[in-house]
């Protein structure tokens, strides 16, 4: 199958991936009300068509903090994307650079900062996790430095993990290291294709950004009870302090859905904010994305670069992200089903769909820049939101 839009890609993965992959990249927590209502939410509002507007130049670039893009999209921090292709992240690294959009790295990712910044030509941004062991954060945030990041995006909604029933289903947790071990095994032996590029050829299968920590136990089994026992759930607005007095550049706040986190951030002097729900992947039950978005932009719109994501699969959902006001949208699940399926040049063609989409929905709603894009953009706004 030859795939036409983000949802080709999904298939294409799970039929590729090892179930226990597969589960772990597209899963929500508990029973994935978020998760769903990320997508019927954002797909609900209707655009405005508006003819006969002359719109044949279509401009879609944008500066953020400081850089010049192509397009309002980044690719998100999704940790083990390495295990989705060989050497994920530096697949994905190149196909943004290649298509003129960031490219953020998660603290968990399979590649390094290192690894990552020997196959870069342009700065990317780094995202961290607040860690226990802060000393090990200076470290990172570093590494960060030395590597040439251009920002940092530090998330906030993930003091602890969610329960994420899946990764339970398909034994990538809960289980010994040999009962998971062979289930995770089996399961990859009947995905020949991936246990040869990802098992064989794309190893090692190591967090490599924490491998300093876990030493000898960086593997796969260990990811989820490492994330259990060092991620900081202490972690308070006074921890911001923290991060500006071992960063220079920009810091993007990732994980804020209430209008008061949205004040303080602002008051925190950062220099922008994600509205997320780690897609759907934290606290089940909290609103979409796309709800928050608009409380939060009437608060701190004029302060601060609000980004979002959650839910997001087409053009048409950038321009709908854009009309409620964000800055930028970041994608998540979309840029690794097209990993796990097509590698670097997936990720290329899903960024290049997104475009095009993109200038379909500007031109139909008589759009000529990104600036033009606002709530007339949403038919009915009133009456969705």
């Amino acid at each position: 199958m030859k795939a036409a839009c983000v949802k080709d890609y999904r298939l294409l993965a799970k039929k590729k991936l090892p179930k226990f992959l597969f589960e772990y990249l597209d899963g929500g927590s508990y029973s994935e009300l978020t998760k769903s209502q990320n997508f019927k939410d954002l797909e609900a509002l209707p655009l405005r068509q508006r003819v006969l507007r002359g719109s044949s130049n279509i401009d879609t670039k944008i500066k953020l903090f400081g850089s010049s893009f192509n397009l309002p999209v980044a690719l998100g921090p999704v940790g083990l994307a390495g295990m989705y292709a060989r050497r994920g992240e530096c697949q994905a690294l190149k196909a943004a650079e290649n298509c003129e959009i960031p490219f953020s790295l998660s603290t968990v990712g399979v590649c390094s900062l290192e690894e990552v910044s020997k196959v870069s030509k342009k700065p990317f941004w780094f995202q961290l996790y607040m860690i226990r062991d802060r000393s090990f954060m200076i470290d990172l945030l570093n590494q960060a430095k030395e590597a040439k990041c251009s920002a940092l995006i530090f998330t906030v909604d993930m003091p602890v993990p969610g329960s994420r029933y899946r990764d339970y289903n398909s034994g990538l947790a809960g289980e010994s290291w040999l009962s998971g071990n062979i289930r995770r095994i089996s399961q990859a032996i009947t995905k020949p294709s991936w246990a040869l590029d990802v098992g064989v050829f794309g190893m090692p299968h190591k967090l490599g950004n924490v491998t300093p920590l876990l030493k000898n136990n960086s593997g796969l089994e260990d990811f989820m009870e490492w994330m259990s026992n060092n991620f900081d759930p202490t972690v308070s607005w006074k921890d911001i302090e923290f991060v500006r007095d071992h960063w220079d550049g920009p810091i993007i706040l990732k994980g804020i859905l209430d209008p008061e986190d949205a004040k303080q951030a602002a008051a925190m002097e950062v220099d922008g904010l994600i509205v997320s729900n780690h897609g759907g992947r934290q606290l089940d039950g909290v609103l979409s994305s796309v709800k928050c978005l608009p409380k939060i932009v009437d608060v701190v719109g004029d302060q601060l670069d609000i980004m979002v994501d959650g839910g997001i699969t087409s053009g048409l959902d950038v321009v709908r992200m854009l009309a409620l006001g964000a800055k930028s949208v970041l994608l998540g699940r979309a840029w690794v089903y097209a990993l796990a399926a097509k590698g670097q040049i997936g990720v290329e063609h899903v960024i290049d769909l997104i475009h095009k989409e993109m200038i379909v929905a500007m031109t139909l709603t008589g759009c000529h820049k990104l600036d033009d894009i606002n709530e007339s953009v949403i038919d009915n706004l009133s009456n969705d939101l």
